[in-house]
């Protein structure tokens, strides 16, 4: 009796966290989520495991998602292996003809395959895409210094699109290319910002591996749970916020500011957590609107 009631109450459970993802899966169905993976959720193999089950999950039950990732510490490991020392100024990498190519071989090549056939696992679902596949990612030299590092100029999604329309799931490597057909290697939170603008997405998520926005470094406690991109900027503006995040943060400001209807910040070391925030009451991690909520 005892072990009948204690499954009868994991059933319940379950059942409980079905019904509470029920209106949050009629809400985002059709939806575009632009999903940029990032840190621990792409090195560590069971992270990397439960964000595919995650996407196979969205698109399951009728959201629409596409994956953004990088790969700067793949790039910098493959450049030690070929005996070549990376180079940054101020914080970003000198990028000549040679680690180009590099890039271009670990984001299209390495990375985007392994995200590809963690999905695939669930059937045949996911399709990697560089930037420079079908004019998708127009780009341009963001500094002479710093060689082939680009700027997104304009994105083209025809190509995602298309893949969309199929049921599929887009991965993208962020190489970009201009009108010469140059590449370029694009900082991944500017991309998933721009792709989420471009197909009019409902969200993008960015995986971190903190917990959020914290007002306060030093206490874990002092999580911004949610924000208006008023509010954010000023924190930015008096220098609350510094660091590694302004580039994901400039990146959702971006992004609300031309129609996206939230960005979200989330700690990419928890499992499901994508999942977590977009079919559960509570939420998690920062989320960043246009406008103050009601």
């Amino acid at each position: 009796m005892i072990a009948f009631g204690a499954s009868r109450k994991a059933a319940l459970e379950r059942a409980e966290l079905l019904i509470e993802a029920l209106p949050y899966i009629q809400r985002f169905r059709d939806k575009v989520i632009v999903v940029k993976l990032g840190g621990n959720a792409m090195v560590d193999p069971a992270l990397s495991a439960s964000f595919a089950e995650d996407v196979v999950l969205m698109r399951s039950v009728g959201l629409r998602p596409v994956v953004v990732h990088g790969g700067g510490p793949q790039i910098s490991e493959l450049m030690g292996r070929l005996g070549k020392e990376p180079e940054f100024r101020d914080g970003q990498r000198v990028t000549d003809a040679e680690t180009v190519d590099i890039a271009r071989m670990v984001l299209v090549g390495k990375v985007s395959r392994e995200i590809v056939s963690a999905i695939n696992v669930h059937g045949p679902l996911a399709v990697g895409v560089s930037g420079e596949d079908a004019g998708l990612i127009l780009a341009d030299a963001r500094d002479p210094a710093l060689g082939f590092v680009g700027d997104v100029q304009a994105v083209h999604p025809a190509i995602l699109e298309r893949l969309l329309a199929e049921d599929l799931i887009p991965v993208v490597s962020t190489i970009g290319a201009d009108d010469a057909g140059q590449a370029y290697n694009i900082n991944a939170d500017a991309v998933a910002g721009a792709i989420a603008e471009a197909l009019h997405a409902e969200k993008v998520i960015y995986l971190t591996d903190i917990e959020g926005l914290l007002a306060d470094l030093a206490d874990p406690d002092s999580l911004i749970s949610r924000i208006d991109a008023a509010a954010l900027q000023r924190l930015v503006d008096d220098g609350t916020l510094t660091g590694g995040m302004i580039p994901k943060i400039n990146a959702c400001l971006q992004a609300v500011a031309n129609g996206v209807r939230s960005a979200h910040l989330l700690d990419g070391r928890l499992p499901h957590v994508v999942l977590l925030e977009l079919f559960s009451d509570a939420g998690v991690g920062t989320m960043i609107t246009a406008e103050a909520l009601r």
